[in-house]
């Protein structure tokens, strides 16, 4: 099993991480290649681009003008603890013993626009750069055209030879557009959260996303492998609802008393 979630905009890098073990990006030559063309845009051209302030701009156009290798302690940080943000908020990983880790290590991966694919406990150094962002660059006018089949290729690898290969897809839609489906020859999993809202179960961002770090949490900690057993997951008040559900596509829903 994979299981796929996206990066946040807010980061961490002032905690010390719980945890010394790191790991090197693995598209970090790809990573540099981005770093130069994001040099080229002045802060207003950033801020164009990311349609965001001209204050968070000025950051982001300092932040990719420091980065440098190589990546150690010292001037980055493990992925799953530098992200914060709603899905990072139920994922706890700052909570994770040693066995969680190395559980994590080898079936959690963070999609991210700047660094491709991460492992959780693959340094990096402060960014912005969302995967639906229009960064034209040598490999067309985007960045899913800049990664273009890559992830897909990666993940498909290091799925092939899994008995009842499996992608548990986390991911927001915006990061799960980079990969192909089809290509990872694999059985995917789109867990959907609704809450009680108005009279019905309904899709609430900030619940959906911290709902999906607490399922990657819940796998992570009960070292589930298989998809049959997404159907246990039980955590903050959400249940299996499996008249709303497809194999594929299983529902979970919560209501909460106001």
């Amino acid at each position: 099993m994979l299981i796929l979630i996206s990066p946040a905009k807010t980061l961490d890098f002032e905690t010390p991480p719980v945890v010394g073990t790191h790991t090197e990006p693995q598209f970090l030559e790809h990573s540099r290649e981005l770093i130069d063309v994001l040099r080229d845009q002045s802060p207003a051209d950033i801020a164009r681009l990311m349609k965001i302030s001209n204050q968070l701009a000025d950051l982001n156009y300092a932040r990719f003008g420091a980065f440098s290798e190589p990546f150690t302690p010292a001037n980055a940080k493990q992925a799953v603890l530098a992200f914060r943000g709603d899905v990072y908020t139920g994922l706890e990983a700052d909570r994770f013993s040693r066995t969680d880790f190395n559980f994590a290590q080898k079936h959690l991966r963070i999609l991210s626009g700047l660094y491709g694919l991460l492992r959780p406990l693959d340094l990096i150094q402060p960014y912005r750069l969302e995967m639906g962002t229009r960064l034209a660059t040598d490999r067309g006018r985007d960045l899913y055209a800049f990664w273009g089949d890559r992830l897909t290729a990666t993940l498909a690898s290091e799925l092939q030879g899994r008995r009842a290969p499996l992608v548990v897809n986390l991911a927001s839609q915006e990061y799960w557009r980079a990969v192909d489906p089809a290509g990872l020859d694999a059985r995917v999993v789109t867990p959907a959260f609704k809450d009680w809202s108005n009279g019905s179960y309904r899709f609430i961002s900030f619940h959906a996303k911290k709902a999906r770090g607490m399922m990657a949490n819940w796998i992570i900690r009960n070292r589930v492998t298989k998809a049959d057993a997404l159907s246990a997951f039980d955590v903050a008040g959400y249940r299996f609802h499996a008249e709303e559900s497809q194999p594929d596509a299983p529902v979970f829903v919560r209501r909460t008393e106001s």
